[in-house]
């Protein structure tokens, strides 16, 4: 259910042209999933950017965390990040101010949300929660930032740091207290603040408290979500009992295979691509490693990207033979991703 603060923050990004333009995406989608042909029409509506690949954590399923990458790490420059704004904001709807890493190691980071929020855009980012200072709160509401998430996926420090691996809970509960307030003496609208608690084995008992927890805090949203696990056929320690939070079901053998079938679409592909630091234009949020550049911004402009016949050539391979896609073997399109 949307809450009426982030309604309200969301319809302030709309025009006409965003309006007509996301109809254009839609039904394009639509008739290409008819046709088993890629019709793109449209610009992004939706757009992730990847400040920087750094993160202070080392969490068991995620490439930053596991500083397992093959791509180039690093930060953005904060000129590559403006030029995207300018290019694509008449149209751009929402912008996720992160893809890997922790957003708040990037110096500039608050600079890049207070410009994408001047160019009328929705702008979310997602962090662990630890630099959350009295200062950067403060700032965090000044910058425009529409919305932050903040991932606390346990109640005690012990279940906490099973997953967020040297992560200090105390210093993020302490953090969101910050930016709570730093919103309230501000008397602003934004940012819609909301706890995002990842359901995994170790935690899920501690369901009723975080939910406890976002109501003490006075966060906008306490959001459950499911787990992505990459080597899930075998089971793993952290697929939670509780079928309802796990995008995995147990077969009879005693393997596990993804709920959602592996069907030959994607919204994804139609609506907005994601850009890491560097400038790679990529069509998945899956595509942690850029395996499948599309173009690089560093070359070109993205509008010949979006419009090239490689990203056309892509979109008609996963309209035909998704399986085909390594990227797709694990993607829960089509399954219920929040709780």
């Amino acid at each position: 259910m949307l809450h009426l603060r982030k309604v309200r923050l969301m319809a302030r990004s709309l025009s006409f042209r965003k309006v007509w333009n996301f109809l254009q995406i839609y039904t394009s989608y639509h008739y290409s999933r008819w046709k088993g042909r890629s019709h793109h029409r449209g610009m992004p509506f939706k757009i992730g950017f990847e400040p920087t690949t750094s993160c202070n954590l080392r969490c068991p399923e995620c490439p930053s965390g596991l500083r397992s990458f093959t791509r180039p790490t690093g930060m953005a420059d904060l000129a590559l990040f403006q030029s995207v704004v300018d290019q694509l904001h008449h149209d751009l709807v929402y912008l996720l101010l992160y893809f890997q890493g922790e957003p708040y190691l990037h110096k500039q980071f608050l600079d890049m949300a207070a410009y994408a929020s001047q160019h009328g855009i929705y702008t979310a980012t997602s962090t662990n929660g630890h630099y959350l200072t009295e200062a950067k709160a403060r700032q965090t509401v000044e910058s425009g930032l529409s919305e932050v998430i903040i991932s606390i996926d346990g109640t005690t420090q012990e279940t906490y740091e099973s997953y967020r691996v040297g992560g200090r809970l105390e210093r993020v509960r302490e953090g969101v207290k910050r930016l709570v307030a730093a919103r309230e003496e501000l008397k602003s609208l934004t940012p819609f603040i909301v706890i995002q608690f990842l359901v995994v084995k170790p935690n899920e008992h501690q369901i009723p408290e975080i939910q406890a927890w976002g109501k003490e805090l006075g966060v906008d949203k306490v959001a459950l979500k499911t787990a992505q696990i990459y080597d899930y056929e075998q089971g793993s320690s952290l697929i939670p009992d509780q079928d309802k939070y796990s995008r995995y079901a147990r077969q009879a053998d005693g393997t596990y295979r993804l709920k959602n079938k592996l069907l030959n679409q994607c919204w994804k592909l139609w609506q907005g691509a994601e850009i890491t630091w560097d400038g790679k234009v990529l069509p998945c949020c899956f595509d942690k490693d850029a395996q499948y550049e599309m173009g690089s911004l560093m070359e070109t402009d993205f509008s010949t990207i979006w419009r090239s016949e490689a990203y056309d050539a892509f979109r008609d391979l996963l309209l035909q033979s998704r399986e085909a896609i390594d990227i797709c073997q694990n993607c829960t399109e089509g399954t219920k991703v929040w709780g």
